[in-house]
């Protein structure tokens, strides 16, 4: 999409200018580990912008301890504007457009243009993809819609919880069975008597580790009463019931992880051409347009064995990192080898302090060689290190 006329700043490769900018759309785990990136490698005379639509922050991994009640901590917070005080400009709007061709873009319809874009800007949920969804099912993937399940939760008496997964790919996999375990916990706890299913239209639980992983995750879900329904594509929803293919199931209350796709303001630049999702270069995340890269959910990168590369923080964390230096060099007239490897992790929490980790090297040929660790505290701890170690990597003490 053709923007405007620029404002104050020329086009790129001016030799009036003496600084460079560097707008960063998105403030989640992609934006701000490129921005913490660029800072670190570029001189202070040089800009990195974050553009988000909210200054609040906190990690993604919080969404099935909210909906099981846990309070989150004041340190937990982060307020983006801060990034200031490391040197990192943060403008709060939306992104109305995006000109690929130009490196500019739009917030809340004021210009801003740079000598290179990250765009980090994640998926977005499509609810209205399934009649009656919105009404009837409570998005658990949002901070309001968790918030509201979670009080939901606080008030069930009793019945079938059904998590639905309701289109792939969708970001952080393991999560809905996370949180069925977590549930489970809960309830337990409360003294409610209730049935937990989940189902998803994926052949099985992480299509990625294979028969032998997934195996394992269903396993430990059936040994806790929870019952895993693969291949279940819902078509509808109504009050109290799901639709499928093959049928109906009813509930009493349904926790939904929505369909995904690429934000309107993505698809509208051109930035995925035919695709549903952003192509980018796997090793430098350059997309078609120069000078313009894009990491995270938004991306979609094949695997060996012609799967998705799953949306995950850590793909979106570094990838990040790999874009913000071959930024670096192309600012200094130079050329990078740094490459993403598809090294990933994330942990799987099963309830009473113990996690699982799936880990691996997914880029690798001629199938992706993943694994999952059995159960164990320090996983757990693992988890709740990593929220505190990349809250200080971007954004200090």
């Amino acid at each position: 999409m053709a923007l405007g006329k620029a404002g104050s700043r020329g086009a790129r490769g001016k030799e009036s200018w003496s600084m460079a900018r560097v707008i960063v759309l998105g403030g989640g785990f992609g934006g701000l580990s490129a921005a913490t990136a660029l800072r670190a490698r570029l001189p202070e005379t040089d800009e990195v912008v974050v553009v988000d639509r909210g200054a609040r922050f906190s990690l993604g991994l919080r969404k099935s301890w909210t909906l099981v009640g846990r309070p989150t901590p004041p340190e937990a917070v982060r307020d983006r504007s801060s990034l200031a005080q490391r040197g990192i400009r943060f403008v709060e709007g939306t992104v109305t457009a995006i000109d690929p061709t130009a490196r500019a873009v739009e917030v809340d319809g004021k210009r801003l243009d740079g000598e290179a874009l990250i765009v980090a800007l994640g998926a977005e949920r499509s609810p209205e993809r399934i009649p009656g969804l919105g009404e009837w099912g409570h998005d658990v993937y949002s901070e309001s819609g968790v918030a509201q399940a979670a009080r939901a939760l606080e008030q069930f008496a009793g019945g079938v919880v059904m998590i639905g997964i309701l289109g792939a790919p969708y970001t952080c996999p393991p999560a809905p069975y996370e949180m069925a375990c977590l549930l489970q916990d809960r309830l337990t706890e409360r003294g409610v008597s209730a049935r937990i299913e989940v189902f998803t239209p994926q052949p099985m639980s992480l299509p990625v580790l294979g028969d032998a992983g997934c195996s394992v995750i269903e396993g430990r879900l059936a040994q806790r009463s929870i019952r895993f329904l693969a291949g279940h594509a819902a078509t509808s929803v109504e009050r109290g019931a799901v639709s499928f293919a093959s049928g109906s199931r009813a509930f009493d209350l349904l926790l939904a992880i929505p369909p995904h796709r690429v934000p309107e303001v993505v698809r509208a630049s051109g930035l995925t051409g035919d695709a549903a999702w952003v192509r980018v270069d796997r090793r430098t995340m350059e997309t078609s347009f120069p000078a313009v890269y894009a990491v995270g959910d938004l991306v979609e990168i094949p695997l060996a064995n012609g799967m998705p590369l799953p949306k995950a923080g850590v793909f979106a964390e570094a990838q990040a990192r790999v874009a913000a230096e071959h930024v670096a060099a192309r600012l200094r007239n130079e050329t990078s080898p740094t490459a993403f490897d598809g090294f990933g992790y994330c942990f799987l929490e099963v309830g009473a302090g113990m996690a699982m980790k799936v880990e691996g090297e997914f880029l690798a040929e001629p199938a992706p060689s993943v694994t999952l660790s059995e159960a164990s505290p320090a996983h757990f701890e693992a988890k709740c290190q990593f929220e505190r170690d990349h809250l200080r990597a971007w954004f200090g003490a």
